[in-house]
């Protein structure tokens, strides 16, 4: 006997065949691709080969093509779930029963479906009492008069009362004279238009679908929940508003046009719960009949309780609570939303939970795939959100929270995706994922659109000016996407829900403003000082394109300066006063938003622009610097006797020229010296962050808990306050290195400042540098004892001579201890300084001017004694029209950074006890470099949000600019100071 789960028959030996053949082709699991549809009029599709199976004697393939079903006439004998056994019904008894399983003789013809058929009123009679077949069937009429007032069920089976609109129209169950039958009721005439349109529009897709539900149930619903005042038919229609995301036109047969009409014509029914917007039977879902209302909803009153995050009043709960509908509009149950009713991703309880603490900003996101959106929600939900207000049971008060679906349409328009408030239109009821609004053909197929709630945002804004931690009533943010159906088992849809709390940053922004205006003025001016001063130490009164290019260049840095202040003192002030909030008694200030930081991170990019700038412009300064050696060592008057080739010759010993080189050296080592130790700031900082936990107070939540657990839930950073966070550790990391390598290190350690003008005295070598053209800095290094080029015993002698304070001291002038001055020089004694390095420059310059025939070896030698000789007939007064006069600097002088008076006969030495000829050094320029180095960090931190990469990478920034500076500046040292570049190591 043949069954639905047979097989075509294969022969033997091509069983045998096909292996070998799979795998000589190399395609050992290729299948034939089949579909439904390929298969034939006697074949079915069998899902479990994915291939057309022949159906058995006696059967045909089903409606849906999946199995195969008896013909006509035949009855089952055996249903195994995978297949069907068929025999054909005696002539006697050639009808079918309902089930399958019997054959019966017909009262009447029999259906196409070879089972029997009643006239309308009856009911189909097949078996007795005990459940056996009859031989005859028999159609039994219901009692449609009084007292039954009967008519067979949907299933045809029994007979029920008739529903209550047939019975009132024409006292039976006949909808009688003009009445209109629809969805299983009904209505006099004329209560609603009777043409419906059941379309809805899936406006991103551009794609209206002629909806089945709203065909069956769109008229049916408006007109029970009108006529009848059916409160399951107002729910429904309410829901189909829903659906059709609340959207108004000039349509009024649509399932929000309907709801409209019945608004307006229910207006004289009285409101529920005292809310004018809230009709009686009707569903709340609109804010008013027209746009504009939402500035008084969201901003006219604070919610009626406050938040606090300490002591007895402490609040920090948010408790909503929903109520849930199913599309039918019956009420299923109210809904603690903290549970996650409104999170459609996967997660714990805790996380979840966690979105509903005040103050914690929370985001969460995920994909999901269609096919379990389908199989998780086959009827949407429908859920009314109330923010619940009291704490006990006798005090339990519910707020309405608005929605804004930002996929509602008013006469075409999407008028909640604009940025004005006054133009939202606000809404009550919300739906997650609807599956069953983009059926089109039938209720028991796959819909063809589907429509999810992608981003769901619960909005809250603090009031300004409360000290009371008072909120406006919070604002449930709704948008939606369109999904086709193509291909579930491969298409996502990526989703979030995320809780944010915001608070006018109007005031702030204005204050920041004037900040910005004022101290970007003081900027201006400062920078005008440092360029007249800048004009003055190059002795050039003309105002050139050169000068103001240097103006923009101090600008830069000084710009730098305050944006750098002002975005600290931001990011400080919201550390403080937003991360010690439990300190409070109530919630007064709140984070802003990532798109109000939008305009601080700006300002912290044109803090680190502009002091890129600066920086660059001071390390070009310093590898260009003009510096040169003075050595004061002359030869001895002993004679020196050598016998070579048996001759004996005298004459003056020469000179060591390896003094020279060392101090050389020396000045070559402290060229990248610091006042903290770049290493150890990157370390502790990034230990600070990481291992300590620091990096905890950059979240986007009012808690200053360093650690957390690993399954606790983790708001997302807040870049004002990792801003703040980060700089504020990296300056006072390196503030307090800076005083320890000053008070302590420097004092008991080591101070190599100081001990290179020491060795400059040991060395009897000066140092002259000109960081400007006729502006510079002068170590005074002339031995005291005459003579550097000694033994050992006579070094260790002249030094203890020189403790017991037997000869005279180091200073430039008799009886002071000065050796470091800061010198303004004469335009003539530069233009001297320029002519001695004449030849050397004209070697470096076009071969035109290049004498060939001159030996550069040669040049550089006779150049540097003459420099030697020129420089020390200087400090001695040897030119009285090169002469200079020694003199302290006024306070304000030093304060502006300026000097009053203009060398123009006289060079002037300023005396300088602070060694200031460090800023020409990176020793000198640490608060740049410092705030450079903190800017950088911060920035790399902002664009990866990573503690690690951001300290990876400056590591790397320092390490490679030391290496610029150490290797420009040797090369620029043995140019200008006239020593051989192979001797600086």
């Amino acid at each position: 006997m043949a069954t639905g789960t047979q097989r075509p028959s294969v022969p033997a030996a091509a069983l045998l065949i096909l292996p070998l053949l799979r795998a000589a082709l190399g395609q050992q699991f290729v299948v034939t691709a089949q579909t439904p549809s390929d298969c034939g009029g006697g074949s079915y599709f069998d899902a479990s080969s994915l291939s057309c199976v022949t159906c058995g004697a006696n059967q045909v393939p089903s409606k849906s093509g999946l199995a195969c079903e008896c013909q006509t006439g035949h009855r089952l004998l055996f249903n195994s779930g995978g297949g069907v056994t068929c025999q054909p019904c005696p002539a006697s008894s050639p009808a079918v029963t309902r089930d399958g399983y019997g054959c019966i003789r017909c009262p009447g013809p029999a259906g196409e479906d070879g089972r029997c058929q009643c006239p309308a009123g009856h009911v189909l009679v097949e078996r007795d009492d005990s459940g056996n077949v009859l031989e005859d069937a028999a159609c039994q009429p219901c009692n449609a008069d009084e007292p039954a007032l009967s008519a067979p069920d949907v299933s045809g089976s029994r007979c029920v009362r008739c529903q209550d609109s047939f019975i009132n129209s024409s006292l039976s169950c006949v909808c009688g004279g003009s009445s209109i039958q629809a969805g299983g009721l009904c209505f006099p005439p004329n209560s609603l238009p009777t043409s419906v349109s059941a379309s809805v529009t899936f406006a991103q897709l551009s794609l209206p679908v002629q909806s089945v539900w709203f065909s069956n149930f769109l008229y049916s619903s408006a007109a029970a929940c009108l006529v009848f005042s059916n409160r399951s038919a107002c729910q429904a229609l309410g829901n189909m508003c829903v659906m059709n995301m609340h959207s108004s036109s000039a349509v009024t047969n649509d399932a929000c046009g309907f709801y409209n009409i019945l608004y307006r014509i229910t207006a004289t029914l009285g409101f529920t719960q005292g809310i004018s917007y809230w009709r009686a039977n009707l569903p709340w879902l609109y804010y008013g009949e027209q746009p504009g209302l939402a500035s008084q909803v969201l901003r006219t009153e604070p919610l009626p309780v406050g938040y606090s995050f300490k002591g007895a009043q402490k609040n920090t709960r948010i408790e909503l609570q929903a109520a849930v509908y199913n599309a039918a509009g019956g009420f299923l149950r109210w809904e603690n939303v903290t549970g996650g009713t409104l999170q459609l991703c996967q997660d714990t309880g805790g996380r979840k939970q966690a979105a509903f603490t005040f103050g914690t900003s929370y985001k969460q996101s995920c994909v999901l795939s269609v096919s379990d959106l389908l199989t998780l929600f086959p009827e949407p939900r429908f859920y009314d959100v109330f923010l619940a207000l009291g704490t006990s049971s006798a005090d339990r008060r519910l707020l309405a929270l608005p929605v804004l679906n930002l996929n509602m349409q008013f006469n075409g328009q999407f008028i909640n995706q604009g940025s004005s408030v006054n133009n939202w239109y606000l809404t009550r009821r919300l739906l997650l994922v609807d599956t069953l609004s983009g059926r089109d053909k039938s209720l028991n197929i796959p819909p063809k659109v589907i429509r999810v709630a992608t981003a769901i945002k619960i909005g809250f804004q603090l009031m300004p000016n409360t000290q009371r931690g008072e909120v406006y009533p919070p604002l449930i943010t709704m948008s939606y996407s369109d999904v086709p159906i193509t291909n579930p088992l491969t298409q996502t849809v990526p989703v979030s829900f995320s809780v944010e709390y915001e608070m006018d940053q109007s005031e702030a922004r204005v204050k920041t403003d004037i900040a910005l205006g004022v101290l970007g003025g003081v900027a201006v001016l400062y920078s005008l000082l440092k360029t007249a001063s800048w004009k003055r130490r190059i002795s050039s009164p003309i105002i050139d394109l050169e000068t103001v290019l240097k103006f923009l260049l101090f600008y830069a840095g000084d710009l730098a300066n305050v944006f750098f202040a002002i975005t600290v003192g931001t990011g400080v002030y919201w550390l403080i006063f937003y991360k010690t909030l439990q300190a409070q008694q109530f919630v007064s200030v709140l984070l802003p938003l990532p798109q109000q930081e939008e305009r601080f991170v700006t300002y912290v990019g044109c803090a680190f622009a502009l002091k890129a700038v600066q920086f660059l412009h001071k390390l070009l300064q310093q590898v260009c610097v003009d510096i040169f050696f003075i050595d004061w060592e002359r030869p001895r008057d002993k004679a020196l006797r050598a016998d070579v080739g048996g001759e004996a010759k005298s004459g003056a010993p020469p000179v060591s020229i390896w003094r020279t080189y060392f101090v050389a050296n020396e000045w070559n080592e402290i060229q990248t010296l610091r006042k903290i130790n770049p290493t150890f700031q990157i370390v502790a900082v990034l230990f600070l962050l990481e291992v300590v936990g620091f990096s905890n107070l950059g979240l986007r939540d009012p808690w200053s808990t360093l650690q957390r657990p690993p399954e606790a839930y983790t708001p997302p950073h807040s870049l004002v306050l990792r801003y703040g966070l980060a700089s504020i550790l990296w300056l006072c990391i390196g503030l307090l290195q800076v005083v320890f390598f000053t008070v302590f290190y420097e004092r008991f350690v080591e101070d190599k400042i100081r001990q290179f003008v020491d060795l400059c005295s040991i060395s009897n070598i000066s140092v002259l540098l000109l960081s400007h053209r006729c502006f510079g800095y002068y170590i005074h290094g002339r031995s005291v004892h005459g003579h550097a080029d000694t033994n050992m015993e006579e070094m260790n002698s002249n030094l203890k001579r020189e403790a017991d304070n037997l000869c005279g001291q180091r200073g430039l002038l008799p009886n002071s201890d000065t050796q470091t001055f800061q010198i303004s020089i004469t335009n003539r004694l530069r233009v001297q300084y320029d002519r001695i390095l004449e030849p050397l420059t004209r070697r470096h310059g076009p071969s035109r001017l290049v004498d060939a025939s001159a030996n550069p070896f040669e040049q550089s030698t006779k150049a540097y004694h003459t420099m030697n000789r020129f420089l020390g007939s200087v400090i001695d007064h040897a030119h009285r029209e090169m002469d200079y006069l020694v003199r302290d600097k006024l306070l304000f002088e030093r304060l502006v950074g300026m000097e009053f008076v203009e060398p123009l006969d006289k060079s002037i030495f300023y005396n300088d006890e602070s060694h200031s000829f460090s800023d020409v050094l990176f020793y000198g320029n640490e608060a740049t470099l410092l705030i450079f180095d903190t800017l950088f960090f911060c920035v790399v931190d902002l664009g990866s949000q990573s503690f690690v990469l951001a300290a990876v990478l400056t590591y790397l920034q320092q390490l490679v600019f030391r290496l610029i500076r150490d290797a420009v500046g040797q090369r620029n040292l043995a140019a200008k100071t006239l020593v051989d570049k192979r001797f600086l190591i």
